[in-house]
């Protein structure tokens, strides 16, 4: 198996499919406003953008109009009340939470998702007191691609960067993990834009599918 002693994870689009419960909402958002609805491969690309991507991409205005903010609020609250409802683990990534807690290996989250729902979406899915770090954008005062956050889980878990691995799904995990100091992997299987080159991201590995993460780091 690979050299490591801990593993975090970037959350959404990395260790969650988040974005059927992100499509339900924005969709739902746009009704509302006598909108047409976007197409899945849409939204689940502007997800890893956060909620003021989406909205931007669903309404699109930027966030200097008046009535930006209103409607991130709006889609804020209906994310909220079903933010687990579809969202599941990416296939096989609970066999590699299973063989970290057979091996004592702690794994963790790092994310600019908010505590808020980060919390919630992991508690709902009975994820949160198994992670033994969870750092959010509330925790720091620079997100990702800083890595202030990466540091923060390490100093948690009381091991060098170096000892760990971080797995992400966009250019900014990769660049966050790089200045920590920690190994990292480009999780291909995440929401990624279809002209973006995981090569050119410099990322320690690539892994395409997410059922493949288990064989790179436990394989003898």
């Amino acid at each position: 198996m690979l050299d490591f002693k801990a593993l975090l994870f970037d959350l959404d689009g990395t260790l969650l499919d988040t974005a059927p419960d992100f499509i339900s909402a924005l969709n739902i958002l746009l009704q509302r406003h006598q909108r047409a609805a976007l197409p899945d491969s849409v939204i689940r690309t502007s997800v890893t953008n956060g909620s003021a991507g989406l909205v931007q991409v669903a309404f699109d205005i930027d966030p200097s109009d008046p009535t930006f903010e209103p409607l991130r609020e709006e889609f804020l609250e209906l994310y909220f009340a079903n933010l687990a409802d579809k969202t599941v683990l990416f296939d096989g990534l609970q066999s590699v939470l299973d063989e970290c807690a057979a091996r004592s290996i702690p794994w963790g989250v790092v994310t600019n998702k908010p505590w808020k729902y980060t919390q919630a979406s992991m508690t709902q899915l009975g994820l949160f007191d198994g992670a033994a770090t969870i750092i959010c954008p509330d925790h720091v005062k620079q997100p990702k691609p800083d890595p202030e956050a990466i540091l923060l889980a390490c100093k948690e878990i009381a091991l060098a960067p170096s000892d760990c691995l971080y797995v992400g799904d966009h250019i900014r995990d990769i660049d966050a993990g790089r200045a920590a100091g920690t190994r990292n992997i480009a999780a291909a299987w995440g929401y990624i834009d279809a002209g973006e080159q995981l090569a050119n991201w410099q990322a320690d590995w690539i892994v395409e599918r997410s059922q493949q993460l288990h064989g790179l780091l436990f394989a003898d």
